[in-house]
């Protein structure tokens, strides 16, 4: 078996936070894994290009379910580690992960998904009104649009009422992207007891939203999620529910921005080319860089390379979605190409539950901003972008844009 060194991801190249592509693809060029510290000093293996990723992700071997290995727990950070409550199904294997999703599919139906597109476009019709108002024409796509459409859209399909959605956006930052261990507990310590209480009040007067029917759903069986079960579906669903469509329309926007006449042709054919543009987004700079974690059961082989048992791991999605060997010219933004084969949202049994929403919220987003807004460009006296921290998110804290 071949012996790996350990790699320091900022000494390959002290720009990877802001843009990690490079980087990645030069770790693939010499093999499918590699021992690494991430800029935040974590020591994990990293699985990179497509073919050992997609793999890797149905590999049962490196779990999701860090309590089948002792002090597994611990990888999970001190704002979770000791947390009974986070069991959602991204976080289990079967069988627990297959009973959970389906007893959350039994709501979170195609049909719930597609209702949902009237009120969608209302909400990025009222947000993009709100822009166009501003006498300045200028502001943060971000903050004016890329976040209030998903969270407005997740949160009314909860049930969390509008005053408490500003309080979410910095619980649910912190909990994708840490910026230090006191504010990752403190995170924790504001989103559990607050779902937990929003659980207790749907219960006693249930509405029509989404955790209503989770609480009284039931298989034919008459299984129901437990209470742990719904406040970590409940978790899940609100930061994933969001987070990622924030990015996906911020780097989509960015992408477009950053290739003028490819900007122009979606212009010119909007219904015709969208679909296919936003796939492109997806696979080109997607919102997530690489898997949530997974942790070594076993001795794991992958590529020639032992990943030790106990092991933290994490799939380069970013990277498989730029591999050579499945896309041409993969670091060419391309809104023409057949981009079906990347892994945005994961491969497998953790595939990603919200991707029609977020492909549903990504194609309105964008077909309503260039609609509403013909001039709307990056601002040239804009601030200069911050990378989201950490590995998981890949997307900036803002995109300043004028109209």
């Amino acid at each position: 078996m071949t012996s790996v060194p350990t790699v320091e991801l900022l000494d390959l190249d002290p720009d990877f936070v802001r843009d990690p592509y490079p980087t990645y693809a030069s770790l693939r060029a010499k093999g499918p894994v590699h021992h690494v510290h991430a800029p935040d000093g974590t020591d994990l293996w990293l699985i990179v290009g497509h073919e050992a990723s997609r793999a890797a992700l149905n590999d049962p071997r490196l779990s999701r379910d860090f309590s089948k290995v002792p002090g597994g727990m611990s990888h999970l950070g001190p704002g979770r580690a000791d947390d009974a409550t986070l069991t959602p199904m991204l976080m289990q294997d079967p069988p627990d992960h297959t009973r959970l999703r389906r007893l959350v599919a039994r709501e979170f139906t195609p049909g719930r998904v597609a209702a949902l597109e009237p009120r969608v476009r209302e909400i990025a019709e009222g947000l993009v009104d709100a822009m166009l108002a501003n006498p300045e024409r200028r502001g943060d796509l971000v903050d004016a649009f890329a976040f209030p459409l998903p969270m407005t859209v997740i949160c009314e399909l909860i049930g969390v009422p509008a005053t408490d959605r500003d309080k979410f956006r910095a619980w649910s930052n912190e909990v994708v992207a840490p910026t230090g261990d006191e504010a990752q507990i403190a995170a924790y310590g504001g989103i559990m007891p607050y779902l937990a209480e929003l659980t207790r009040t749907k219960r006693a007067a249930p509405g029509d939203d989404l955790l209503s029917a989770l609480i009284h759903t039931a298989d034919e069986d008459g299984d129901r999620l437990s209470e742990n079960e719904l406040l970590g579906m409940a978790l899940l669903l609100l930061v994933a529910g969001h987070e990622t469509t924030v990015n996906l329309i911020a780097n989509g926007m960015r992408a477009l921005f950053g290739h003028p006449a490819q900007l122009a042709e979606l212009r010119a054919e909007p219904e015709k080319l969208i679909a296919g543009a936003v796939e492109e987004m997806l696979r080109y700079d997607g919102p997530v860089q690489t898997s949530t974690p997974r942790i070594a059961i076993e001795d794991t082989e992958v590529g020639g390379v032992v990943i030790p048992a106990g092991a933290l791991v994490r799939v380069a999605l970013a990277d498989a979605n730029r591999d050579t060997g499945k896309f041409e010219e993969p670091d060419t933004f391309d809104i023409h190409r057949n981009a079906r084969g990347h892994i945005a949202f994961g491969h497998g049994l953790h595939f990603c539950l919200g991707a029609p929403l977020a492909r549903l919220e990504g194609r309105i987003a964008v077909l309503t901003l260039l609609r509403r807004c013909p001039d709307l460009a990056l601002d040239p006296d804009g601030s200069d972008p911050v990378a989201i921290h950490g590995m998981l998110i890949r997307g900036e804290y803002s995109l300043p844009v004028v109209w």
